[in-house]
């Protein structure tokens, strides 16, 4: 997908939100932890990690609620104010969490688009999931110099340094 020519767009159930992506994601999870399945009721949830500039809501307002988290730091969930749909957070992430959006992959137009680069806390999913067997998983979570590109590891690094979380 050419995001200049053709940026993905996504909502909420109702339509109200609207939401449009301007970059390819950093990184693109499965998680599969119990906090994630508790909260979107489902065996996983799949974010695709954006800078938080590409990611413009096109119609309609979010409301953010706080909420635990199992590194017990928490994250804040955007919702459609109406029908309160959740469709991207932002996760404590070393500083940067206000810098980085999890847009909820299931949210998009096209979900189909955006498989997942990474399974991560796969020591609580469901036993009845069954993984690609060429799946990138992790028991927790992963190193992100192994995992990132080094395209997007250099993007993270200038979202840190504009956190001032590193000089």
């Amino acid at each position: 997908m050419t995001f200049l020519n053709n940026p993905a767009e996504g909502g909420c159930s109702c339509g109200k939100l609207r939401y449009r992506l301007t970059s390819e994601p950093l990184i693109i999870h499965c998680c599969h932890c119990r906090k994630c399945q508790c909260q979107t009721g489902s065996a996983f949830v799949i974010n695709a990690l954006m800078e938080a500039n590409c990611v413009e809501i096109i119609s309609g307002q979010v409301e953010q609620i706080s909420v635990e988290t199992p590194s017990g730091k928490g994250q804040n969930i955007a919702r459609c104010k109406k029908c309160k749909v959740a469709v991207w957070s932002n996760y404590y992430m070393g500083g940067i969490n206000e810098l980085i959006r999890f847009v909820r992959v299931g949210t998009l137009d096209e979900p189909d688009n955006f498989p997942p680069d990474v399974h991560i806390f796969t020591t609580t999913k469901q036993p009845w999931v069954n993984l690609p067997k060429d799946s990138h998983v992790v028991d927790i979570f992963y190193d992100y110099h192994t995992t990132w590109s080094p395209e997007n590891l250099k993007k993270r690094k200038t979202l840190l340094k504009a956190a001032g979380v590193i000089a």
